[in-house]
């Protein structure tokens, strides 16, 4: 990226030396912090929320895992500690509402965070987008997109485990493409295998890997692209693309990547 086009994100520690506080707190979360696949959904919602003039920061080094995968493996203790560290970081600053590309953090951060004192207003991407198109602060062309095939994948934490369906699915329409839906969708919608801490285990006996499973139900459909909400996802969809050798014809991307190439942003 060359030097003028640089995108500087703040911290909420530079803000609050000003005696400033941001509108929203972008939580990266683990995956679109290190994941160098992630990273580059990190960097299209950066853009857009710099392009949509939103007064907004990240915690930077203060972020630490919400503790989704400790949780989900069994391990409560360890959940806590790293829950509560977070609560801290984030009381002590006053947030109140924050950003989240990532589903898992999304439901962590929104359900499991306010018994332990954590109480904010937590929003998934595809749900702060929706609302940008809708008030008018985003504008969306198809751009490059425009007549193509897509279809939606459903994460397992933003469908089921909070009824969030149609928000990636309005803003993905809004591109003049055509969304094709797989069988097994919305609340039918079958998981990519990463959730509940999968992502980090050997896979067990079987004859097929979820991830394959999922990707040739899309891959049916003949789509030019497949969308997803989440950076799990990215990861199994796309392995699942390349198991058919499909990754020179068929994208994955997620829905912030979408807008903001549509965008040309």
């Amino acid at each position: 990226m060359s030097e003028e086009n640089k995108i500087t994100v703040p911290t909420v520690a530079d803000m609050a030396a000003k005696g400033e506080k941001p509108d929203v707190l972008f939580w990266v979360g683990c995956s679109g912090s290190f994941d160098e696949r992630a990273q580059k959904i990190t960097k299209a919602l950066v853009k857009i929320l710099s392009h949509c003039n939103i007064n907004f920061a990240v915690l930077g080094i203060e972020e630490s895992c919400t503790g989704d995968p400790a949780k989900r493996a069994g391990n409560e203790f360890l959940f806590q500690m790293q829950a509560m560290s977070n609560i801290q970081v984030l009381n002590g600053y006053g947030i109140t509402k924050i950003l989240t590309a990532c589903p898992h953090c999304f439901n962590t951060i929104k359900n499991e965070y306010p018994e332990l004192g954590g109480k904010y207003e937590v929003v998934h991407h595809t749900m702060y987008l929706q609302q940008l198109i809708d008030d008018g602060i985003l504008k969306v062309n198809g751009g490059a997109f425009k007549g193509k095939r897509l279809t939606f994948h459903d994460p397992c934490y933003l469908g089921r485990a909070n009824n969030e369906y149609e928000a990636p699915r309005d803003v993905i329409k809004k591109l003049d493409s055509e969304l094709a839906e797989m069988k097994r969708s919305r609340a039918k919608g079958l998981c990519c295998g990463a959730g509940g801490a999968q992502m980090f285990k050997d896979a067990e006996k079987g004859d097929k890997e979820v991830n394959v499973e999922r990707a040739e139900e899309a891959l049916n459909l003949k789509p030019d692209v497949i969308a997803t909400g989440c950076p799990f996802c990215m990861t199994m969809m796309s392995d699942g693309v390349k198991h058919f050798e499909k990754e020179d014809s068929v994208k994955v991307l997620d829905v912030a990547e979408l807008i903001a190439s549509a965008n040309d942003l």
